[in-house]
This record gives C-alpha cells, structure tokens and sequence, in this order.
C-alpha cells in the first residue's frame, strides 16, 4: 500500500495497530453469516455506506483530511479491483467457514508476487518461487476437499484473493499520495454504485430467490430488516475502525514487515467463527492455515530484505 510517508517509523505500534484491525475485522465480518440470511449481499453493501460514508466525512471535516481523489480514475479502478475481491469474499463467507474464506483471501500475497513477475516484469527470487508453492500447497490443505466434490463456491475466497492482489498492486503503482478516508470512501461509493447496478438487474431480472443464504447473491431489495440493522451498524463501524487502523499501520510501520501481522485475522476470525457459530477447524485445516501464513511471511520478509538493500 503506498501511504503517507511522512510519519516516524514505529514498527512496535504498527504490529498493534495492525493485530488490532484482524481482531476487528475477524470479529465483525462474522455477521455476514447472520445478514445473508434476510438481505442481499448488495443491500448490505448499500446500507453499509449510507452509514459509513456520513462517518467518514465528519471524520475528515475535524482532522482536516481531504477526501477527494488527487487522481480519479486511478482510484476509481482500484475500487473497482477492490469491490470485485470484497464481493467474493463476502459471498463465501455466506456458504463456507470463516477459516476457508479467510485462507483464501490471504492468498493475495502469493497472486501480487505473480502479477509483478510476470506483468510488471520484476525480479523474483528463489525463496519467493518456494512460498508460492508453500501457499499453493496450503489452499489444497485448506479447502480440504475431495476434487470430485469442489464446486465453485469453494474457489469464491481465491478468486478474492486474486483481486485483492490486483487492487493491491494497483495501489502501490497508481495510488501514491491518495490519503487514506479518500481510499475508504471510494471504496464505500463503488460499492454502493455496484450495488445498485445489481439490484436493477435483479429487479428487471425478477429469479426465483430461495431463503436464506442461498438468496445472498440473487435477492432483491427487502424492507422489513429490522432484526439484522445492528449486525449491519456494528459491521459498518467495524469496517471504518477496521481498515483505518490497517492504514495506519501501514502509515507508521515498514510495509513488509506489517504485512506478515495480517495473518494474525487466520487466528481472530475462525475463533470468533467457533464462539459465535460454533464452526469448527479440523486439523488439516489448520496446517493449511500454517502453510498460506508462512508463504505470506516468506514473501513479506523477502521483500523487506529488498527495501534493505536498496
């Protein structure tokens, strides 16, 4: 991520800020579970930035932080990237457990290495080609499923994973300079914005919705969500608390070694999974989790001792 560097290193308070966002964000994105069972993944999208973006904007009016773009298409197709990886990563977090969904997402790190050797044309090294195997090894260990019953839902968290990256290495080349509440809020427009296109397709459309989580993709708008508005204000405040906290981090820490400490969400959120809906990981599950953790770790340290020798 390309933040703000004017402020003192303190790679101490960036590795708390940053375990403080995954034990938010492991918290909160559980909630998922519980909203997918009466609204749209779209709606949920939608409400969450009506009440995140008022939050935002008075957040910028009393710190004096501007949050409009310096370059609008950059960012704007950064939020594209970024609103494609979060749909796929929400949309699994309706139908598998939390530790599959979030193993998947944090393959990002092994998709960005792939996306600057092979697109960006930048040098890769031999320890970096092993984490890349190491994670791969780790996804199969994770999804632990025979391949005669892997569907496409199984692979709804990768895909993430993969524009995750791409949003990733859009910020770092495209993005440098943009303060972190205009990231946010572009990110809350076009979700917002995406959402609505899906709602008129769906209106236009008309399926036949199932009930429950099985309509998360397909619904269309409900009016009578009274009983899940407080999941969906907590997972608001969640995320602006959540990812500020990640920037910050970003903002006074070295970016390779503050990355390694967002694996710390492989152990919030399938805790907070088994507390709050009793889902369980197997043993099998969990070395995966180890594997796709020291892939990341791998290529994080492997690009700090870049930084150090440059």
């Amino acid at each position: 991520m390309c933040m703000n560097n004017n402020f003192p290193v303190n790679d101490r308070g960036a590795a708390i800020s940053m375990i403080g966002a995954m034990l938010v964000l492991g918290f909160t994105d559980n909630f998922i579970v519980f909203i997918a069972e009466v609204v749209s993944l779209w709606q949920f999208q939608i409400i969450r930035a009506i009440i995140a973006l008022p939050l935002i904007a008075c957040i910028a009016y009393f710190w004096k932080i501007t949050i409009w773009p310096k370059r609008n298409w950059a960012v704007a197709f950064r939020s594209l990237l970024l609103t494609i990886a979060m749909i796929f990563y929400f949309w699994s977090l309706a139908f598998i457990p939390m530790a599959q969904a979030l193993a998947g997402l944090f393959t990002s790190p092994i998709f960005i290495l792939l996306i600057s050797g092979l697109i960006l044309r930048q040098s890769i090294s031999i320890i970096q080609i092993i984490a890349v195997l190491i994670g791969f090894i780790g996804i199969i260990l994770v999804v632990d499923t025979q391949i005669s019953d892997l569907t496409f839902l199984s692979f709804l968290p990768v895909l993430g994973g993969l524009f995750y990256a791409m949003a990733a290495v859009a910020t770092r080349q495209l993005c440098e300079g943009e303060t972190t509440l205009s990231l946010l809020a572009s990110i809350m427009i076009m979700q917002s914005f995406v959402g609505l296109c899906a709602l008129f397709v769906i209106t236009w459309v008309n399926p036949d919705v199932a009930n429950g989580p099985a309509g998360f993709i397909i619904r269309g708008w409900v009016w009578n969500i009274g009983t899940i508005m407080p999941w969906i204000i907590l997972q608001a405040i969640g995320a602006i608390l959540g990812i500020g906290l990640i920037f910050r981090a970003y903002q006074i820490g070295q970016a390779s070694q503050v990355a390694v400490f967002e694996y710390s969400a492989l152990i919030f959120g399938p805790f907070f999974a088994w507390v709050l809906i009793g889902q369980q990981v197997n043993l099998t599950q969990i070395l995966g989790i180890v594997f796709i953790t020291i892939a990341g770790s791998l290529i994080a340290l492997r690009s700090l001792k870049k930084d150090i020798e440059k």
